[in-house]
């Protein structure tokens, strides 16, 4: 299966259904015949998503990393860190992700964020809050307003993105999309609206698409 790149301009999404708890997991890809999730929903435990004939569907654990592709008749029934599969065929691995960033708030990381920033200076090196493990980020941005992207260790380097709430599901921004990759090894700030997070790309990182969980920075 090919990864998604979500390109702003072109999409206006749904909003994604309610669950009872926090997100378990993100739908990465969504193929055939699938009902209970589309493609990049938030998934809670407990939620069941059920796979036609010509179905399958791609997900990744927030807390565990564990990427699993299910295909084929059956449903999937999200856990904490792991799926139930009934009737389908199920293979999993382990990528590169931030699972700390994916259970911290808004509010705590913008908090922290702001004191690291402030704290920069020529002898100090900034502190990052998270790891990105791809160079073209996705921005969990909802609404609009203005996405600032800059680059901490290394003054000078600066992206401004418009965005006008018609991202992907409202939300989401994808630098995959676009032709500014982030640079390996870097530590950025970014910020929208009153939300604030100093992440760094990891050096090995590589421009363009990727699991989503791996290049997920949320601002919401």
């Amino acid at each position: 299966m090919k990864y998604p790149t979500f390109i702003v301009a072109a999409l206006t999404g749904l909003a994604a259904p309610a669950f009872a708890g926090p997100p378990a997991a993100l739908v990465e890809d969504v193929q055939g015949e699938v009902s209970g999730a589309e493609l990049m929903d938030y998934v809670a435990p407990g939620q069941v998503i059920k796979l036609g004939p010509d179905g399958a569907v791609v997900m990744s654990y927030l807390k565990s990393c564990r990427r699993e592709t299910v295909n084929g008749t059956g449903s999937v029934t999200v856990g904490p860190s792991e799926s139930k599969v009934e009737g389908a065929a199920l293979k999993s691995d382990i990528v590169n992700c931030d699972a700390s960033h994916a259970q911290a708030t808004t509010r705590e990381t913008s908090e922290v964020a702001a004191t690291i920033v402030r704290s920069v200076g020529p002898d100090s090196a900034p502190i990052a809050q998270a790891v990105i493990y791809g160079a073209s980020p996705i921005f969990e941005a909802k609404g609009r307003g203005t996405l600032v992207v800059e680059r901490l260790d290394q003054p000078g380097d600066r992206q401004e993105v418009e965005l006008s709430g018609r991202q992907y599901k409202g939300r989401f921004y994808d630098f995959a999309g676009t032709s500014h990759p982030l640079t390996p090894g870097g530590t950025y700030v970014a910020s929208f609206g009153p939300a604030r997070i100093v992440f760094k790309v990891d050096a090995q990182a590589k421009a363009g698409p990727g699991p989503a969980v791996g290049r997920l920075i949320r601002l919401n």
